[in-house]
């Protein structure tokens, strides 16, 4: 019989006896999808309340719009950056008060329109949201978004809450599929009052008219007249603001209520 002392390298070194908080094997298995949709709630939800962001006013658009770009891109990328400056600085990104923030900038954190509206927040001093996707082709954070508040997403699904759940007001320019898919979760939100009263602005008329034909849901009867007045319309960053103040943006709010059930 062997009486020397067995070895417990191949236990040490056993799939199972790594902490399982530390296993990226177990961590990224089919099993544990659920929990990691939960983390990727609670870490952004826990660097949110850090900074005592309270609300967003959600700032939607093409990522292929360029500041030097062709047509009308330069257009809409300067009044966007307008936008997010005039927004930081009068609906309360800027006043912390007694910890609180409101009405801070929130984009999809990537290039074009979303950079835009970061870069108008970060001209004045404001803090701005960027909430990133992992793609295919990956998409960079801009440089423009709070590195603290710059956050990214594998799931659509808990981008699309984050994006939604503390939105006071949201803000479309122009853009594709990615922004008819963004605009269109927010205006279903609001039809079925899964969301609370939030205005909701289309920056160019003209543009998106001619994409989406809104008045024709109305005459066929797939939405309701009251439906039809959640789309409203502008033509400029201070024009948006106005719109915005008129549908019933609350600046400065003192109290939001229980959480939506989103």
């Amino acid at each position: 019989m062997d009486d020397s002392k067995r070895s417990n390298t191949a236990n040490m070194t056993s799939p199972s006896y790594r902490l399982a908080a530390l296993d990226q094997d177990f961590l990224l298995g089919d099993s544990m999808r659920g929990v990691r949709f939960m983390l990727e709630y609670a870490k952004a939800e826990e660097h949110l309340r850090t900074w005592g962001i309270r609300s967003t006013i959600v700032v939607f658009g093409s990522a292929r719009v360029r500041e030097d770009g062709p047509g009308k891109f330069p257009f809409w990328y300067q009044e966007a950056r307008s936008f997010g400056a005039i927004a930081s600085q009068r609906g309360g990104a800027l006043t912390h008060n007694s910890g609180i923030r409101d009405n801070v900038i929130a984009t999809g954190g990537g290039p074009g329109i979303m950079e835009a509206a970061n870069r108008g927040a970060s001209d004045v001093g404001a803090p701005s949201i960027g909430f990133n996707i992992t793609l295919p082709h990956e998409q960079e954070p801009n440089a423009y978004s709070t590195p603290d508040l710059t956050f990214r997403f594998h799931y659509f699904a808990m981008r699309k809450m984050h994006l939604a759940m503390r939105a006071n007001a949201l803000v479309v320019f122009p853009g594709g599929f990615g922004t008819l898919d963004e605009l269109f979760e927010i205006l279903t939100l609001r039809q079925t009052g899964k969301a609370p009263p939030l205005p909701i602005v289309l920056f160019d008329k003209a543009y998106w008219q001619s994409v989406i034909k809104f008045d024709a849901f109305l005459e066929h009867g797939m939405v309701s007249e009251k439906d039809r007045e959640l789309v409203n319309f502008a033509n400029t960053a201070e024009e948006v603001w106005s719109t915005l103040i008129e549908n019933g943006l609350v600046v400065q709010t003192l109290d939001r209520g229980s959480e939506q059930d989103f």
